[in-house]
Formats: C-alpha cells, structure tokens, sequence
C-alpha cells in the first residue's frame, strides 16, 4: 500500500508534486531559477517542477537608533498621509458650496496632530525596551528544486548538460 500526500497531484493545488523527488539543492535562488529555466528551455515540462527553499532564518537589520523627535515626525507624516486620503473621500461627497481644498486641508491637519499623539504614546508605552528601528525579513539559505518521480531521470540527464551541471550533493 502506497502513501500519498493529501492534495498531491491535483490540479487545484498548485503548490504540490505528486511524489516528489530532489533534484537538486543551491545556495542561491538564482541558480535554482537558472536550472529551472535551462529545463524549460529544453522543453521539459516546468509544471512538475517546484523550488523550495529550505533552513530559514529571520533576518534584523538595524536601521537607526529611536528618538522621541524620530517618533514624532514618523508620526506626523503618516497622520498627514491618512489625513489626506480621508480628506480627499470626504471631499468627493461634499456639497459644492464646500472648499474641497479646505476639507483636505483641515483633515491633513487633524491627521497630524493625532498622528504625532498616537506614535508618542505608543513609544512611551515601550518604556525603551526597543529604542531602535529595524527591517526583518525571512530568507532561506538553500533552495532544493524538486520534481516528480516519473520524470526524475529525465530531468536529472537534462541537467547534466547545464554548463556547470548538478551541483555536488556532498560539497559544504
């Protein structure tokens, strides 16, 4: 009795391979693209394939140190912002005895000022426990490219004729 992976092979479910095999494993995306790409030059069909990529890490990159006067003007632009846009919806169901310019105006100026509030009282609710600023992302370190069992030969023999080919399964 064989064991499927619920969802496999079904057309609705794009992101499954009925019973899939590694092909190969990148240290980069580039060049799982790269194989990937050469294979659909060569008119192996693509849809049996799929990149994943594998051993994740968060990533936090530091952008600057948080200070109340940062704070209050990232707050101060953004309430102008959400000012604008909201200033610009009411002014599209104003009377026209009503400035639309003032209706903008007077609403960026209302998104200022709570902006500024908003974003003081909620970095003065940290207490400094996170007084920087930073950037996270998820990435993955390698990219392991996989297809169905029924075409593994065949593509593993197309891919050794990438320049370069397969890369060493047993390489750090």
């Amino acid at each position: 009795m064989s064991m499927r992976t619920p969802g496999a092979g079904v057309p609705g479910n794009p992101l499954r391979l009925e019973y899939p095999q590694s092909l190969a494993v990148y240290d980069e995306y580039a060049a799982a693209q790269k194989s990937v790409d050469y294979l659909s030059d060569n008119k192996f069909p693509v849809e049996q394939l799929m990149i994943v990529g594998t051993d994740l890490k968060r990533i936090e990159r530091i952008t600057g140190r948080l200070t109340t006067g940062r704070v209050a003007v990232g707050g101060l632009i953004s309430g102008v912002w959400f000012g604008l846009f909201i200033g610009v919806v009411l002014s599209l169901f104003a009377s026209k005895d009503d400035s639309s310019l003032a209706i903008i105006l007077s609403t960026m100026g209302f998104g200022a000022v709570f902006g500024v509030i908003f974003a003081l009282v909620s970095y003065a609710m940290t207490r400094g426990q996170r007084d920087f600023s930073s950037v996270t992302a998820v990435v993955a370190t390698k990219y392991e490219v996989l297809v169905e069992h029924k075409s593994a030969a065949r593509a593993r023999e197309m891919l050794a004729g990438l320049p370069g080919g397969l890369p060493d399964p047993f390489a750090p």
